[in-house]
């Protein structure tokens, strides 16, 4: 067994409500989060990127987004380190996921694009850096995503079968942790609502899902958009902004020009809910261990509930930080990575074979 070693792990998803850093002490059976930071995200780059999704750019804009991206990380881990009076020379290696601008593995050319430039990284913080984890589980004809099942796995191995693991960010992606992990995309999970409450109520979320209750279903809305082919797609199945985005909800919402904003907000909240739900059908799971940002919205973990019916517990009762959890993901897949040891994704990805992910930096 290796000796406990640091590892800081860096996460901004999907969502891009912030930036999760989190300390660990970890060795080949254990990972313990020591402390955990959120670092808001720049509002300027949060723009830029949206605007990179949505529209045609240039190969300029995306090295300049990649060098803000680096520097924006880098601000992020010296907070941190300074907040917390952390010995970066205790420190073996950061993990960094970078943030995602276009996923798409399948087809003819799969690839995933994370950007934050982890030269810059290493070199402002004086810390060896990991990062582009998703290309190699690619190249061995994987999705690329999600991750964070091998992670759930190591994390929950002593928990009972029948459980599963919910994160719900941007998107929403599951874990079954039975004899062979498994883990995909359900779709979405706060990104429509997140970006219909922008738009309408000029707020970044729905607080404990207050709007959405207010409103009323649209069942007519909630079939059609249950129609999208996405949604049937068997696992292993990966999925992100550059799909369900403005343009995915304003195409479904051509002939809903009626609905008040309440009632679109409450039936996209059912579109998250059931869908997980429907992924969840006939899996023999009794309880679902939830974390992300939307284990913190009170009434989509009751329709959850309601619809599942299933224990819902946050990670947190399980002593595992719900909002931290995907950052020390990635602080654990930099461990494994310094250590040459192979993760095992092949069940959850589609991967022809185990990988050592990542690339070293410094």
């Amino acid at each position: 067994m290796h000796k406990k070693e640091l590892y800081i792990g860096v996460m901004s998803g999907t969502s891009l409500d912030g930036v999760d850093i989190a300390l660990c002490e970890i060795t080949d059976t254990s990972c313990e989060l020591l402390k955990s930071y959120e670092y808001p995200f720049d509002l300027k780059l949060k723009n830029e990127i949206f605007q990179m999704i949505s529209t045609p750019t240039t190969l300029k804009n995306v090295g300049e987004l990649d060098h803000k991206l680096g520097f924006m990380f880098s601000d992020a881990i010296n907070a941190f380190v300074k907040n917390e009076d952390i010995d970066t020379s205790s420190i073996t290696a950061i993990g960094l996921h970078g943030q995602t601008l276009w996923h798409s593995p399948d087809g003819d050319t799969p690839f995933s694009m994370q950007l934050g430039d982890a030269n810059i990284v290493c070199a402002q913080t004086g810390i060896r850096t990991i990062a582009d984890f998703r290309r190699m589980d690619i190249a061995n004809g994987g999705q690329g995503a999600p991750f964070a099942p091998a992670f759930h796995k190591f994390l929950f191995a002593h928990l009972e079968k029948k459980v599963a693991v919910l994160n719900i960010g941007g998107m929403a992606n599951i874990t079954i942790l039975d004899e062979k992990t498994l883990g995909w995309d359900a779709g979405c999970g706060n990104v429509l609502l997140d970006w219909w409450m922008s738009q309408t109520q000029l707020k970044p979320y729905d607080k404990d899902g207050d709007f959405a209750r207010s409103g009323k279903l649209s069942q007519a809305l909630l079939a059609l958009m249950l129609q999208d082919e996405y949604f049937s797609r068997i696992a292993p199945k990966s999925t992100g902004r550059e799909y369900f985005n403005a343009l995915w909800i304003e195409e479904k919402l051509t002939k809903f020009e009626h609905l008040c904003d309440n009632d679109i907000q409450r039936t996209l909240l059912e579109l998250t809910a059931q869908t997980i739900a429907n992924d969840l059908k006939d899996r023999n799971i009794t309880t679902i261990i939830v974390c992300g940002g939307g284990a913190r919205n009170t009434f989509l973990i009751q329709r959850l509930e309601e619809l599942t019916t299933c224990e819902l517990k946050r990670s947190d009762e399980l002593g595992i930080n719900s909002d931290a959890l995907e950052a020390m993901a990635f602080a654990w897949f930099a461990y494994k990575r310094s250590n040459k040891q192979l993760v095992d994704l092949c069940s959850i990805t589609g991967a022809t074979k185990p990988s050592q992910l990542g690339a070293i930096y410094g």
